[in-house]
């Protein structure tokens, strides 16, 4: 899904903040308006992937692992809390950003490639990713044999 938002945007980079009508404006680089994403995008990613589950005919207590977007720990959090109705527990919801910090949305797929091995056969996952503008897709994996 996207939404539109300025709240993450990027004032066309150091090029334009080089050009002599640009020197020093603190308007020309990446500026992110960090309360009113969380406020925004934690709403959005919960309703998309609680929307995606109920077009499956699934539930969110079906859902063994989730591996979130890693920009904000917090945020994930508590998108993981409105997804599942309660705390994560350890290992549902595992967290690279102490390692690897803010990668983007890749940090889904590195969380992936790190903690899947313990997955069953039928085991049912999730992996969520959004990033500026805002734009958010998740896809539901299962564990096969």
């Amino acid at each position: 899904m996207t939404k539109f938002s300025n709240n993450i945007r990027n004032n066309f980079g150091f090029l334009n903040r080089a050009t002599p009508e640009g020197i020093g404006a603190k308007d020309k680089l990446f500026v992110q308006e960090g309360r009113k994403v969380f406020k925004e995008v934690v709403p959005m990613v919960s309703q998309l992937i609680l929307d995606h589950m109920a077009d499956e005919g699934l539930d969110p207590k079906d859902l063994k692992r989730m591996w979130l977007h890693q920009a904000n720990k917090n945020m994930n959090d508590f998108i993981g809390r409105k997804v599942l109705g309660r705390d994560p527990e350890p290992g549902e919801q595992p967290n690279i950003l102490q390692e690897y910090a803010n990668t983007s949305s890749a940090g889904s797929i590195i969380a992936f490639s790190k903690f899947n091995e313990d997955m069953q056969e039928g085991d049912l996952g999730l992996i969520c990713s959004f990033g500026a503008g805002y734009s958010a897709g998740n896809v539901l994996v299962r564990k096969r044999a």
